[in-house]
C-alpha cells in the first residue's frame, strides 16, 4: 500500500483527525515527558489532564 492509497482511504475527515491526532501529540505530550523546565511540563501536564477528562465526558 503506497502513501496516496492509504491518504485515498482515511479519506479528508480520517486526515483531519490524524492531522490534530499528531499535533495533540507533539504540542502537549512530547512537553509532558521532554522539556527541562518545570514549568513547562506542569502547564503540559495541566493541559494534557484537561483534554483526557474532556475525552472522558464525551465518552459518557
Amino acid at each position: 500500500m503506497t502513501l496516496h492509497d492509504f491518504l485515498d482511504t482515511l479519506g479528508p475527515v480520517g486526515l483531519l483527525v490524524l492531522l490534530g491526532t499528531v499535533m495533540m501529540f507533539a504540542g502537549v505530550v512530547l512537553p509532558t515527558i521532554w522539556s527541562r523546565h518545570a514549568y513547562r511540563r506542569t502547564a503540559a501536564r495541566a493541559t494534557m489532564n484537561t483534554l483526557l477528562e474532556t475525552l472522558r465526558r464525551l465518552r459518557l
